[in-house]
């Protein structure tokens, strides 16, 4: 009802999109009425119908033309009814062949390019009249900050929480302020300064936070003496019946990301699974499109890369599926960045029904959760792969017994209904003690 929703403006880089990681706004927003939403993004696709009445647009490209010719427009307003229903792929709409070049530089994330995209924005050239305008109209209650690794989407939220006077409620899927690693590089050390001093700024003024998990809520909590809340993502994978694993030959399946050495432990895992079994593949769907990180996978024969294929389809091969593989890389850097991280794909394993495969180190909170969850296999060394592989075909009773707990976990955690009220909730709190 929309006398029990406040007016929420959500800054964060990408609009909804059930292929892209923006969907674990569901798990926030979900049966929200659209009228009370609307959103700030600097993606430079097209959005699509989702969330949000209306959408404001403000990219790299626009911002950078801006700062060598006046008279630029750095927004673009979106409609709810005027957007398409979804999108054809996942590339970006950028026009000139300097531009691209320049968005597949900073799609290869770094400290240089992160400071190269902070100088860009520096000037706030996307502070229009046309821009404070739609923010008139929709005259909003509360800011959610999605938080990136850029500077920008934090200005603009601290913009546009003081122009109202309204609260902001941060979310983290990641541990951006925490995370580090050694590096002699001055970028980097530039960077991690300039970035740590930018979120302390933002909780400085936003006193509401929810995070990915409970293992990193209490320490944010303390450390910035902010309120905070869990939110575990959800999943609108449908969960299939209650079947035995075709042991002869099983459609074992992974989806999802392949960066940060998850592609090195999908090998680990396709080796162990020959070793089970010679005829046992791995199905590997992802929509990276650098050659570098799925190039590893021509080496080995039993696995089949089927590159990016639309969400819609990948619910329904997750229907299909005998093994969902989860995965996460065991090198410092990789655990360094994800340490934290609750990926949408624990929820869709936990939803689907099937039995599940996870592979990490204990490090990193996805592979502790699901080991404490019940609901999955875990191993956590590469020489015990296939012995755990064999006790998750084999046993049946053990298959049962995981099925029955993920039910159990996803309906406490990561149903989205119950996430959504308790958002609410939290929103009402912030908006109470701004006033």
């Amino acid at each position: 009802m929309m006398n029990d929703e406040k007016r929420i403006l959500i800054v964060g880089t990408v609009p909804y999109n059930p292929n892209s990681q923006s969907r674990l706004y569901e798990s926030f927003f979900s049966g929200f009425d659209r009228r009370n939403l609307a959103q700030v993004f600097s993606n430079t696709k097209t959005p699509i119908k989702g969330h949000c009445e209306r959408l404001y647009q403000i990219t790299d490209q626009r911002m950078l033309k801006r700062r060598f010719k006046k008279g630029v427009s750095t927004g673009k307003r979106f409609v709810y009814d005027e957007l398409p229903e979804k999108w054809a792929d996942n590339k970006a709409e950028v026009s000139g062949g300097v531009f691209k070049s320049l968005y597949k530089l900073s799609g290869k994330k770094s400290a240089l390019t992160h400071l190269i995209r902070a100088f860009v924005w520096r000037k706030r050239y996307w502070c229009t009249a046309d821009f404070e305008k739609w923010l008139d109209e929709f005259n909003p209650e509360c800011v959610f900050l999605s938080f990136s690794d850029d500077f920008f989407i934090g200005n603009i939220a601290l913009y546009i929480a003081d122009r109202f006077n309204i609260p902001i409620v941060a979310f983290s899927g990641d541990d951006y302020y925490f995370n580090a690693h050694f590096s002699l590089s001055p970028f980097y050390l530039i960077y991690k300064s300039l970035y740590r001093r930018h979120v302390q700024k933002i909780f400085s003024r936003c006193k509401y936070a929810s995070l990915s998990s409970d293992f990193i809520k209490d320490k944010y909590a303390e450390y910035f003496g902010i309120n905070t809340m869990a939110t575990y993502l959800s999943s609108s994978v449908k969960r299939r019946e209650f079947k035995e694993i075709n042991k002869g030959n099983p459609l074992i399946t992974y989806c999802g990301n392949i960066r940060i050495g998850r592609n090195l432990s999908l090998i680990d895992v396709a080796n162990a699974l020959k070793k089970v079994n010679p005829e046992y593949k791995l199905h590997i769907y992802s929509n990276e499109d650098d050659e570098k990180y799925y190039k590893p996978f021509e080496a080995v024969d039993n696995i089949i890369f089927h590159g990016v294929v639309p969400y819609s389809e990948v619910q329904r091969i997750i229907a299909d599926t005998d093994i969902f593989v989860v995965v996460e890389g065991f090198r410092k850097k990789d655990i360094d960045v994800a340490r934290y991280s609750i990926s949408t794909k624990i929820s869709d394993a936990l939803a689907s029904g099937d039995a599940v495969l996870a592979y990490g180190p204990y490090e990193c909170t996805a592979i502790k959760y699901m080991e404490a969850s019940g609901a999955a296999v875990v191993c956590m060394s590469n020489c015990d792969l296939p012995e755990k592989i064999r006790l998750l075909t084999d046993d049946t009773v053990l298959q049962r017994t995981m099925y029955d707990k993920a039910i159990e976990i996803f309906g406490n955690n990561h149903d989205s209904q119950k996430n959504v009220e308790r958002f609410k909730e939290f929103v009402k709190l912030a908006c109470g003690e701004n006033k």
